[in-house]
C-alpha cells in the first residue's frame, strides 16, 4: 500500500515505521506543511491507498473534510472530534470513501472496552465508579478519547474521570468500581505507543478496497 501519515508527532511517526516495516510506501506530513489541510488536494490524495491521521483536534476536521472530499479512505487515531462525528459520517457516505476511526488503535484496549462494558453490570447493583487515565504532558486533550470511551461502556456519562499528565507514560487506564462491601479496580497499562502505530496499520490494509464508516473494533471481528 501506499499510505500518507498525517503529523510527525511520537505515534505518527511510529505509525510510519511501523508501515514502513510491513513492506508499505510511506510518506508524512507534519502540520508546518499541511496546515488548514492546504497539502490534501485531489491531485495529490490520487497517489495513496490511505491516509492515517494522527494530528491534533483543531487539524483533524480539515483533513476529513479535505480527504472526503477527494475520496480519499482514512484512518484517524486522533480524538477530541466526536462531538462531529454525525457530520463526519454523512461526508463519508456522500463522498463514497473508506473511513475508519478509534479513540484506541491498540488490541487490548479495544478488549479492555469489552471488559469495561461487562463490568457496567456492576453500576445496576449499587457500585460507584471512576476512572483514572494517566498520559504524557504532550498529550492535548483531557480527558482522554480512551477514557471518555470506556466511561461510555460503563454505561453512565457522570463517571468522574481524573487526567494525569506526567513524564512519558504510554497510558494507563483504571477503572475503579466501589461498594460498602468491596472494590474492583481494572486496569490497562500500555508499555509503548508502538500497539497503538500496529493497530492503525493493521486499520489501514483492512479498509484497503472497502466504503463506509468504521470503527476499529469492525477490523478486528473474526
Amino acid at each position: 500500500m501506499n499510505l500518507l501519515v498525517l503529523g510527525r508527532g511520537k505515534t505518527g511517526s511510529l505509525v510510519a515505521e511501523v508501515a514502513a516495516a510491513r513492506g508499505h510506501k510511506v510518506r508524512s506530513l507534519g502540520g508546518d506543511e499541511n496546515t488548514g489541510a492546504s497539502a490534501l488536494t485531489k491531485e495529490f490524495l490520487r497517489d495513496f491507498d490511505c491516509v492515517v491521521d494522527f494530528t491534533a483536534p483543531a487539524a483533524v476536521i480539515p483533513n476529513i473534510i479535505a480527504c472526503t472530499q477527494a475520496s480519499a479512505n482514512m484512518v484517524v487515531g486522533t480524538t477530541g472530534w466526536y462531538d462531529k462525528i454525525p457530520k463526519v459520517k454523512e461526508l463519508v457516505e456522500h463522498s463514497g470513501s473508506g473511513f475508519l476511526y478509534a479513540s484506541n488503535f491498540s488490541v487490548g484496549m479495544n478488549i479492555f472496552f469489552d471488559i469495561a462494558a461487562a463490568a457496567g453490570a456492576a453500576m445496576k447493583q449499587g457500585y460507584s465508579a471512576r476512572i483514572v487515565e494517566r498520559h504524557h504532558t504532550q498529550k492535548k486533550d483531557a480527558p482522554s478519547g480512551t477514557a471518555v470511551t470506556i466511561r461510555q461502556k460503563l454505561g453512565a456519562e457522570d463517571i468522574e474521570i481524573t487526567s494525569i499528565r506526567e513524564g512519558d507514560a504510554a497510558g494507563q487506564h483504571v477503572i475503579m468500581l466501589d461498594s460498602p462491601n468491596d472494590t474492583m479496580m481494572l486496569v490497562h497499562d500500555s508499555k509503548s505507543r508502538r500497539g497503538f502505530a500496529e493497530g492503525a496499520v493493521i486499520a489501514a490494509e483492512w479498509l484497503q478496497g472497502k466504503k463506509g464508516f468504521f470503527e476499529f473494533k469492525d477490523a478486528l471481528k473474526k
